[in-house]
């Protein structure tokens, strides 16, 4: 059977080349909202960090209805380290939006996801957005996706996609780019022309593939997923089971089944082939699982998710001033929390190591983990992290190493500094094609040599330059690449640093802490230009005399301290540095606290 009445799509891009805008004017122009309703920007990042940082972190889905035809639309990330929330999803669908922006074309997570669309043979409509940008390449950018696809070794049929011209921010979609569109009728149509309708057989025994995971204090564990064949009925009893484990099948009831209509989630009695549906009353349901028909266990493969890249210590925070914040301190209460956190996030790896106070956590990059450590101090949680490290492989007795795929768009004249710091992270250059007054370059460069790059390259091009990386391949190991290039200013007591000796402190380098902030030993407290670590007394106090004036404190003018973010802390460590993470405060310290420990350490090393 053919369900005319039903398409199901996702809307795949790099970062930033507006998914979510366009998902926003989809929702208005198909009656979504009331005419005088009070909508959001960005209505699909419900998400407090996604609203904050401008990205979408979680694929989320929301439907629309057009003539006569529900489209469920499934929003995913664009950044490269939420990749895996794009994979997972790419099974729900039978066809995806490409959004190319006119201005940048095709960027290296364009290319990943497309890849990962066209391997499971979906129809793709490529739709060119923002093309009201004063700097439109519109001539361009169709021959740029045309390329990629045949690079991606595309079928005739999936190089034969339908190109649209966009404005998601204006709400108008055209088929030429040379005629102005009015709304997103075209965008619909071709929707509805191009995308396949569901096909299966609702008569047949149930079986639903589950491709993420909810969670609700109500009702626990909630699957989200397909509806391959079959028809699921409130109440059915069921066999829950993994394609990927040799354990038997679980019996189960279905509880509930919702349906998404819009942006609610609306209960259903039953729900057919094609339909994506929330179940709940399955313990334990895992992304990948099969749920049957009772009698009927045929479990379905899962698509496999690309391993991850980069891997973390997280540990029990134990500093002076460790449990004054946090609600939850101790390793059984951080390991439930990152356990918990793989159900949802099937591109994560977490690891037991011999000591019980730390955990190894490997994910798909920088931005992947610090998000999970922002999302756990927001929770209420202290823990120490360690600086970011590469997963290495060993492949026929050699030792491989993962290489990115970096873009970099930059002004003419920062090309020069640009290309020296990156020839010493052992960068090769591909390709370099001006575009105007700037120049975009593409280069393979070992993940390693990206850590602590990001501030160096916006320095380098004052804050005009554009780079992001994708994953490439592993390829044999490098060589050494220096983490850093200056030290650290560490505390030398313990108290409350002051004026006087952050003034004193202030003319070795550059400060991270304001003066009332209280340090303790082995805090560090700034950064050092040197290449070595310097131990400054930010607590000393001037000793008064009766000679001196009340007033003579008052010339001492500090600079104002560097305000360091999660992941600026994350790319400054040093490997005998960790990051103490609190839901108040961001602290960088030594492993060692103890300066005479730690002199004598680095003695024994020497």
């Amino acid at each position: 059977m053919v369900r005319n009445d039903l398409r199901n799509i996702a809307i795949i891009a790099h970062v930033d080349h507006g998914k979510t805008t366009l998902v926003d004017e989809m929702l208005k122009q198909s009656g979504a909202f009331r005419e005088n309703q009070t909508v959001a920007e960005r209505v699909m990042d419900s998400n407090d960090l996604e609203r904050e940082r401008g990205i979408t972190i979680l694929a989320k889905n929301t439907s629309v209805m057009y003539d006569g035809v529900k489209i469920n639309i499934i929003d995913t990330p664009g950044h490269a380290d939420f990749s895996g929330e794009v994979e997972r999803v790419l099974n729900m669908v039978d066809g995806v939006l490409l959004l190319v922006d006119a201005a940048e074309g095709p960027m290296p997570q364009t290319r990943f996801v497309l890849s990962k669309a066209l391997e499971m043979g979906q129809k793709i409509i490529i739709v060119v957005n923002k093309i009201d940008r004063p700097d439109a390449r519109l001539d361009e950018i169709g021959d740029e996706v045309l390329e990629l696809l045949l690079d991606l070794d595309a079928n005739d049929e999936q190089l034969e996609s339908p190109i649209l011209f966009c404005s998601g921010r204006s709400g108008t979609a055209s088929l030429s780019q040379y005629e102005p569109g009015k709304d997103l009728k075209p965008l619909f149509d071709t929707i509805l022309s191009y995308i396949e309708p569901p096909e299966g057989n609702p008569d047949e025994p149930l079986q639903m593939l589950i491709s993420s995971i909810d969670y609700n204090e109500y009702v626990g564990r909630i699957g989200i997923g397909r509806i391959v064949r079959g028809t699921a009925k409130v109440g059915q009893q069921v066999q829950v089971g993994n394609y990927h484990s040799a354990e038997k099948p679980v019996n189960a009831k279905l509880v509930t089944l919702l349906q998404i209509e819009q942006l609610q989630r609306v209960s259903t009695q039953s729900a057919t082939v094609g339909d994506i549906v929330w179940v709940s009353g399955i313990d334990g349901i895992n992304i990948g699982d099969t749920i049957c028909e009772a009698g009927s266990y045929e479990p379905l493969s899962f698509t496999k998710i690309s391993e991850p890249t980069v891997e973390m210590t997280f540990s029990v925070n134990d500093s002076p001033l460790a449990g004054r914040e946090g609600k939850f301190v101790t390793s059984r209460q951080l390991r439930e929390r990152l356990y918990r956190e793989l159900l949802k996030d099937v591109s994560l790896r977490v690891s037991d190591t011999d000591s019980t106070d730390s955990f190894l956590v490997a994910g798909r990059g920088e931005m992947h983990l610090s998000i999970l450590i922002e999302n756990m101090r927001r929770e209420g949680y202290e823990l120490a992290v360690s600086p970011p490290h590469v997963l290495f492989k060993e492949i026929d007795g050699k030792r491989h190493e993962p290489i990115e795929r970096l873009v970099i768009d930059v002004p003419e004249e920062a090309v020069g500094a640009v290309m020296e710091k990156l020839g010493g992270r052992k960068a090769e250059l591909q390709e370099m094609h001006p575009q105007g007054s700037r120049m975009r370059l593409e280069f393979l460069i070992p993940s390693r040599g990206l850590f602590g790059y990001k501030s160096e390259f916006l320095t380098d091009t004052k804050g005009e330059g554009i780079m992001s990386s994708v994953f490439a391949e592993y390829a044999p190991y490098k060589g050494d690449i220096p983490r850093r290039s200056v030290g650290s200013l560490i505390s030398y007591e313990t108290g409350e640093a002051v004026t006087y000796g952050l003034f004193n402190a202030q003319e070795r380098g550059a400060l991270f802490i304001p003066a009332g902030t209280e340090v303790y030993e082995g805090m560090v407290v700034g950064c050092s230009p040197k290449a070595e670590d310097i131990v400054v007394n930010v607590c000393k106090k001037k000793h008064l005399t009766n000679t001196r004036a009340s007033g003579s404190d008052d010339a001492l003018r500090l600079i104002p301290p560097k305000d360091l973010s999660l992941e600026d802390c994350l790319e400054y460590l040093a490997e005998d540095e960790l990051l103490e993470v609190t839901p108040e405060h961001l602290r960088i310290r030594k492993r060692i606290l103890d300066n005479s420990l730690r002199m004598k350490q680095r003695f024994k090393k020497a």
